[in-house]
């Protein structure tokens, strides 16, 4: 007769509740919307938000569930097509400028697969197979940071949906309103140079192009003491900075020759007053906070109209990684960014508005990406994008760190981007 086996121990109960949570809130981002609203795709680097909500669920069925929980029964066969973001080689993803045509399968189908996962997903974690616990951990908790990268990006595209409408329309009007006060004049702060050590080390969760940590040798240098502020960018436009060649890279200023760009994205002047699209609605421009919505290609020539430059992103980790992780993120219930705290010797590091940095997103020296499909993530486009750094006003708090990398292409500002500028020593 066999001897009974032994019960099978459970995920840690913290990540059964993260997972929970987190689930629960790109759900609860999308709860505003009206029906209507979940199927727009407003422009190719967009997603509708019901792609987003049935996409970071195929994350799990493909890469938690159906290596690892045994008799697992996908819902509908074709999801592994609609819904496969990038990964060649694990299938053949659907043209991601074509993921507005996707009527079907409809918002609340999409919800039906939401469940059918998350139900899923607690039966395994509640009894992981013992040989492949630590991988299954790992897994979500992948999983879990890219289903964050999406909430971000569930309420990037949300606000560039109904900035398309003319009626304005705001995502939600119970916002919370942002402090009435000046910031300080902005001032530059000293740091040091010599040879230092950039990269993620240690516990805790890091992305793979977060690593790994290696010495670069830094000149001393300056970094201002708070982000550029609207009212900044407002004399750089008195002062024709669209209109002067010699601010620009050359891409910059064909592209804002071509596309007619005269002021950040969601900016409109109206009856003689600066007006900004926000997910509050269309609002009066906020002179104290931080210039939001701008490119790489405007964040250097505004920097360059200054008199300084963008920091390099081991100038910004260094600076940062001594502050804590605190500032105007999601939980904030901002969803804008905000003045800065006055009297503060560095101020919104984290928070606010990712901060572009004059580095080019490449692999750090012995970078290597993960195994299999999940090698995909990142390391594919390691090539023509530029590094953000510190977070925005969108970011969930447990999501953001000093090592973090943000990247996009130097064209685009949908996404909440600013700068801070920085000088040699």
């Amino acid at each position: 007769m066999q001897s009974p086996q032994p019960p099978r121990e459970s995920a840690p109960p913290a990540l059964t509740e993260r997972f929970q949570r987190i689930r629960a809130t790109s759900e609860a981002i999308c709860a505003p919307l009206q029906i209507e609203d979940y199927v727009i795709q407003s422009m190719p680097d967009a997603s509708p938000p019901k792609w987003h909500l049935a996409h970071v669920s195929w994350f799990f069925e493909t890469f938690v569930l159906q290596p690892f929980l045994r008799g697992y029964r996908v819902m509908d066969e074709a999801y592994d097509h609609l819904f496969n973001s990038y990964y060649e080689t694990h299938g053949q993803p659907f043209p991601r400028a074509s993921r507005g045509l996707l009527s079907r399968p409809g918002v609340a189908e999409v919800y039906r697969y939401r469940q059918h996962v998350d139900t899923a997903m607690g039966e395994l974690l509640a009894q992981p197979p013992e040989e492949h616990g630590a991988e299954i951990v790992r897994r979500v908790e992948l999983g879990l940071q890219h289903e964050q990268q999406h909430q971000e990006l569930l309420l990037m595209d949300i606000l560039h949906i109904l900035a398309q409408n003319p009626l304005r329309p705001a995502y939600r009007t119970d916002l919370r309103p942002g402090p009435a006060q000046l910031p300080d004049e902005p001032h530059w702060r000293d740091h040091s140079g010599g040879l230092h050590q950039i990269g993620h080390h240690g516990e805790g969760f890091a992305f793979d192009c977060e690593t790994p940590r290696h010495r670069q040798f830094l000149e001393s240098f300056r970094l201002a003491s708070r982000p550029v502020s609207c009212a900044d960018y407002l004399a750089f436009m008195g002062d024709g900075g669209y209109a002067r060649p010699e601010l620009w890279l050359a891409d910059g200023w064909n592209l804002i020759r071509q596309a007619g760009w005269r002021a950040p994205l969601y900016w409109q002047r109206t009856d003689g007053r600066w007006l900004e699209m926000t997910l509050g609605g269309l609002r009066p421009l906020d002179l104290q906070a931080p210039v939001c919505h701008i490119s790489f290609y405007e964040a250097d020539a505004y920097a360059r109209w200054a008199g300084a430059r963008l920091p390099s992103e081991a100038e910004w980790e260094i600076a940062a990684r001594s502050q804590p992780i605190a500032g105007n993120l999601l939980e904030s219930d901002h969803l804008h960014p905000v003045a800065s705290p006055q009297a503060a010797p560095i101020s919104q590091l984290y928070g606010d508005v990712w901060e572009w940095t004059a580095s080019a997103y490449r692999p750090y020296p012995g970078f290597k990406p993960l195994p299999g499909s999940l090698g995909e993530y990142n390391g594919k486009f390691m090539c023509g994008q530029m590094v953000l750094r510190g977070g925005c006003c969108v970011t969930p708090r447990a999501h953001i760190r000093a090592t973090y990398r943000n990247f996009f292409y130097p064209a685009m500002r949908w996404q909440f981007a600013g700068l801070r500028l920085a000088k040699e020593a």
